[in-house]
């Protein structure tokens, strides 16, 4: 559903824009609010709230007497706020998550199929630049035998 890599600055009020392409998709199904919390890899995971549901789901069904699953709810869950995008695209990202992430000015926001991912801008290049010479490497053991 949510494709691309688009470069945003954040704004003197703290806001992000949702990029122009993921606002069509959003309005074609009906998005109009979503949940942003603490990612992986240093990253800020954003769901639409359908998206957020199904996630919510599934994490909430995890046991609570295993660690893990504790710690993981906590960050996950304690990190969570809903967002809804003004006319323009523009939301608010609370300055604990930027902080989690290191998002100060500028934003690289990835669409991930389900998620969009915000991303400081020297991280996803170091992630982007890490991972691109394992990309095919990856693909031979994720889909071998497919």
């Amino acid at each position: 559903m949510f494709y691309g890599e688009y470069s945003h600055g954040i704004d003197n009020k703290g806001r992000l824009i949702l990029p122009a392409r993921f606002r069509e998709v959003a309005k074609e199904n009906g998005i109009e609010r979503f949940f942003v919390t603490r990612g992986l890899d240093k990253c800020i995971f954003m769901f639409a709230e359908g998206e957020w549901r199904l996630q919510e789901a599934r994490f909430k069904n995890l046991s609570f007497t295993k660690g893990e699953s504790r710690s993981f709810n906590r960050m996950f869950f304690s990190g969570a706020v809903e967002v809804l995008p003004d006319k323009q695209g523009r939301f608010i990202i609370p300055q604990y998550l930027k902080d989690f992430a290191g998002v100060k000015k500028d934003a690289v926001v990835i669409g991930v199929s389900n998620r969009i991912e915000i991303w400081e801008t020297a991280s996803w290049r170091e992630f982007f630049s890490k991972s691109s010479g394992e990309f095919e490497k990856t693909a031979e053991n994720m889909l071998d035998g497919e």
